[in-house]
């Protein structure tokens, strides 16, 4: 299983009407819960529940905070919208186009993660990114893929319009795919990508998640009423998350193995896909990353790209998309319709040991 960064036009309307019929309620409590779905950098998540970390830092702060597993990525952040849950695991797309597209304002409450090579565009036979033109492409059509084809044609002074059409391709068809005959371009994420480039002589990587690092960002994400509500919830949940994460940095093979298992994988396995992802071990790492100069524009670029889909609009984004507030109180978008906040606080309080 791996994260599905499926996001299909149903399903962003699916996950803004469940947001209009049952908005997320804010409120001072004490039992939270969320939700996160297979992926590499996610399966922390996981680990916090069963070896009983998040219990332990939930105890400290008087609150109990359950973490649940959703098989299916994108119906895990449309019962987040519908305010099923208080968190999910999300991209930074994802996040901006279907709970704050869809009106629920949300907080990147922790920056885990970001894909350093995890995703990628595989060509079949020899190569470069620019003998794509006039060829069909596989890929999970308007998921981070399909940004990350976009970004590359980019680079290459090609688009969309050059190939011979996308090809709507869901993640557990794509090795199937690769075999066939009349497939001759693929993009997808691992544990396929290390799959189909180990598996296939003919594979070639041309373009992936690390020529464009800081982009493709693995998030946790919460409803921002209900951290402002309460703290402890932030310090429970940012608290329990680095002390795994400081497991990880020290390589305990108990905590490794047990995240490799849950994901279908061995510990080797699992340290190749860790191998492509710029984990943040470190909270202060993560506050850098949320402080980047460069996030606005990779922001702006997520919204074009969206934008472009016809996910968040028609036509080019301008200052009308949604409001998107960083650490330093600077926003992109319509300031006044913020509802994607990157807060640093308790990500700085774990770094300065205050939680």
């Amino acid at each position: 299983m791996t994260k599905s960064k499926l996001l299909t036009a149903s399903a962003l309307s699916l996950g803004v009407l469940a947001s209009a019929l049952t908005p997320a309620m804010a409120e001072e409590k004490t039992d939270f819960k969320l939700a996160w779905s297979i992926y590499v950098g996610w399966m922390p998540w996981g680990y916090l529940e069963d070896s009983g970390i998040m219990d332990k830092w939930a105890d400290k702060y008087g609150i109990t905070v359950d973490i649940v597993q959703i098989n299916d990525y994108v119906e895990s952040i449309n019962q987040y919208t519908a305010g099923a849950f208080d968190g999910v695991s999300a991209t930074n797309m994802d996040t901006l186009s279907i709970p704050s597209g869809g009106g629920v304002d949300t907080t990147a409450l922790i920056i885990g993660d970001y894909s350093n090579g995890n995703d990628a565009v595989i060509l079949k036979g020899e190569g470069t990114l620019a003998d794509l033109n006039g060829k069909p492409v596989n890929l999970v059509e308007l998921s981070v893929s399909h940004y990350l084809l976009a970004r590359g044609l980019d680079t290459v002074d090609l688009s969309e319009g050059d190939l011979d059409g996308v090809i709507n391709t869901s993640d557990a068809d794509m090795i199937a795919a690769y075999a066939s005959g009349d497939v001759e371009a693929v993009v997808t994420w691992n544990p396929l990508v290390s799959e189909i480039l180990g598996s296939n002589p003919d594979a070639t990587n041309v373009f992936d998640s690390s020529m464009i690092p800081g982009e493709i960002l693995d998030l946790m994400v919460v409803n921002t009423e209900t951290l402002a509500d309460n703290p402890a919830f932030g310090k429970a949940v940012v608290g329990a998350w680095y002390e795994v994460m400081s497991l990880m940095a020290a390589g305990d093979e108990a905590a490794l193995t047990a995240m490799a298992e849950a994901s279908g994988t061995d510990l080797d396995g699992y340290k190749a896909q860790l191998a492509a992802t710029e984990m943040f071990f470190d909270p202060a790492a993560a506050v850098a990353q949320a402080a980047s100069g460069e996030l606005p524009a990779t922001m702006t670029s997520v919204a074009e790209f969206l934008f472009d889909k016809g996910i968040l609009g028609e036509g080019a984004p301008s200052a009308d998309f949604v409001g998107i507030a960083y650490p330093d109180g600077s926003t992109s978008g319509d300031a006044g319709n913020v509802k994607f906040r990157f807060d640093a606080t308790y990500m700085q309080m774990a770094a300065d040991g205050a939680l």
